[in-house]
């Protein structure tokens, strides 16, 4: 079985050594729109305030009645088979080329991060702004992923499925996509320089893109989608997106509107699921916790007792990782304590409950990243008409939007996750625990309310640009 774990530790390796070679500090994978500025009121009151909001939501969920019906799905409009065709293949073909563009520029183009489509597109652009659309609209990764398309290409020139190796080993799980998300993500963006240089930003997608094509030969369609590190990123997200499409009988697609919390309801298949969930409340705090002052004490003292250079801040990031995943594990297990003492199913429990946090998850990422999205598809505009309108101007998608109402967009968006999060997790109790939900889904309860504090505290902390 050795040759098949080979696959993904190849881009695992890669990206993880390129990592530490070239990481010689901590440089966040982008910037946050100016620094942080005092809020309208004090903020221990905004911070009481908002996890009493995330409380009273919990209460009142307690006590009152339980819908008896299940949530509505309204159906808002159905897009015929003639035009999904022809729709999904545009996207995809503008997506592949933008990709094929992107990696091109950044081996030629010029080795300035802010002017190379490398550098400008991959992180930003595609990384974060996918996420994004996942979480609005549901993921279209299954439309716009290269690797699927180049997939779809062998496939038709084989004319059947391929899959040297057989069928995708069920032992597998989601890890290789935990892992590669780990390193992907949660390192390399986050923590090292790679996103700053256009040539390692080339280099880490053409090892992932190898990975995720080298895969999907090997043991077919079923590696992109359970080994492919951002589609099950996307995927994830796609939960919490208040569109549900669902495939018509004629090949359209049928489109309606739910609830946010309805898609976070249903449990996740494995414990890498349940790990992947928490990898992604965790590391999208975590990012923002970088650019704090508090961070860097943390970095250089630990670098002093330790005596460690650049792999400090990737330590870190792995200890912090391990404590939310037990964080949550203890949490859990203390729900089920107090919801069914007399049964012990606490890996089923994590399995339900873990998809009721991604609203939480998906709440920071927009509140972390849409400037640095929006900026960014700005400045890639730029790059693209330049050759053909070199005066083009310099675009702000947001030069109309004042630090108060940034500030205010950020914390009623961590509010309303952490609100649409309890929602979540008390439907997932009443299923689970019955009448003793309200006691089952307490220790959660508090862990959020502690999660809404910390997350405010971050975002209102000065930033500190290194």
């Amino acid at each position: 079985m050795a040759h098949r774990r080979s696959v993904p530790s190849l881009s695992v390796g890669l990206v993880v050594a390129i990592a530490l070679a070239v990481g010689p500090g901590v440089a966040a994978a982008h910037d946050v729109t100016g620094s942080r500025f005092d809020a309208p009121i004090p903020l221990w009151l905004l911070l009481v305030g908002a996890g009493v909001t995330v409380a009273v939501t919990a209460l009142w969920l307690a006590r009152s009645p339980d819908p008896t019906e299940s949530p509505r799905r309204r159906h808002l409009l159905t897009v015929p088979p003639s035009l999904v065709g022809p729709l999904r293949g545009v996207a995809r073909g503008l997506f592949f080329i933008a990709v094929i563009a992107a990696l091109v520029f950044g081996v030629v183009g010029r080795q300035v991060p802010a002017e190379n489509a490398a550098t400008v597109f991959v992180w930003p652009v595609w990384f974060r702004g996918v996420a994004l659309l996942a979480i609005l609209f549901g993921s279209p990764w299954s439309t716009l992923s290269p690797w699927e398309a180049v997939y779809d290409g062998l496939v038709r020139l084989e004319g059947g499925a391929v899959a040297l190796l057989g069928s995708y080993p069920t032992a597998f799980g989601t890890w290789p996509a935990l892992v590669g998300f780990l390193a992907l993500v949660g390192i390399t963006e986050t923590l090292t320089v790679v996103p700053r240089s256009p040539r390692l930003t080339t280099a880490v997608v053409a090892a992932y893109g190898l990975t995720m094509v080298v895969g999907a030969g090997c043991f077919g369609r079923s590696w992109l989608r359970r080994a492919d590190p951002l589609a099950v990123f996307y995927r994830l997200f796609g939960r919490v997106a208040p569109l549900e499409w669902s495939r018509t009988d004629d090949g359209g697609y049928a489109v309606a509107a739910r609830p946010p919390w309805l898609g976070c309801r249903a449990p996740v298949d494995g414990v890498a699921s349940v790990v992947f969930v928490v990898a992604m409340v965790y590391t999208v705090s975590f990012d923002g916790f970088t650019n704090l002052r508090a961070f860097q004490t943390v970095l250089f003292a630990t670098r002093d007792a330790l005596g460690t250079g650049p792999e400090t801040a990737i330590f870190l990031y792995g200890i912090g990782l391990v404590g939310f995943v037990a964080t949550f594990v203890l949490t859990v297990w203390a729900g089920e304590r107090l919801g069914r003492p007399a049964e012990d199913a606490v890996v089923d429990a994590l399995y339900g409950f873990a998809p009721t946090v991604l609203p939480i998850a998906a709440a920071y990422e927009i509140a972390h990243n849409y400037p640095y999205v929006l900026r960014s598809l700005a400045t890639l505009l730029e790059i693209a008409a330049s050759p053909l309108v070199p005066a083009v101007g310099s675009l702000d998608p947001l030069g109309w939007l004042s630090m108060p109402v940034f500030w205010g967009s950020q914390v009623a968006l961590v509010v309303f996750g952490h609100v649409v999060a309890v929602v979540a997790a008390h439907r997932v109790a009443v299923e689970r625990y019955g009448d003793s939900a309200g006691r089952g889904h307490l220790p959660l309860v508090v862990l959020m309310v502690g999660y809404t504090v910390l997350s405010l505290w971050i975002i209102s902390r000065p930033v500190v640009f290194v």
